[in-house]
């Protein structure tokens, strides 16, 4: 695959990267904040911003779904600029990172979908893995810079 230039591809790929990483801080803001409204039986108060438990909770789906949505076409983009530069994929520890945030992210949202009452261990699962998910992302944002130095002159 041959293409003109991939500056395009990298500004898309800095902001879903940037986007993804904010989506990340607001679903751990917004995680502690139905933490506190679980185990406090009232809801926390944000000075300025009114705070329901739906609300949060649904700013939570959102940004999850979001946060989803951006790293699967950061694996899209990345597969994309390798094939297309290279011919062939796994030239760096990069794609290793990605593919771990990948899978730690798929399994987040799919622990995610399963919390209730019945199943207390995966609320604890959907949590370690977001924790984990935090050291992915330095991982593959480290990794992702390396990779951009090459390319710059």
């Amino acid at each position: 695959m041959h293409l003109p230039s991939f500056l395009w591809l990298w500004k898309i790929a800095a902001w879903s990267m940037g986007l993804s990483l904010l989506a990340y801080i607001m679903l751990a803001v917004t995680g502690i904040l139905m933490w506190q409204a679980r185990t406090s039986q009232s809801m926390p108060s944000l000075p300025g911003f009114p705070v329901s438990r739906g609300g949060v909770r649904s700013l939570h789906y959102t940004m999850g779904i979001s946060m989803v949505s951006l790293v699967l076409l950061l694996l899209a983009i990345g597969i994309i600029g390798t094939l297309g530069h290279f011919g062939s994929l796994g030239h760096s520890s990069h794609l290793s990172a990605g593919l771990i945030v990948v899978f730690l992210v798929l399994l987040s949202a799919i622990s995610a979908t399963q919390i209730n009452p019945r199943r207390p261990w995966v609320r604890t699962l959907h949590i370690t893995v977001n924790i984990i998910l935090f050291t992915a992302f330095a991982w593959v944002s480290w990794t992702g810079w390396t990779v951009v130095q090459k390319y710059l002159p």
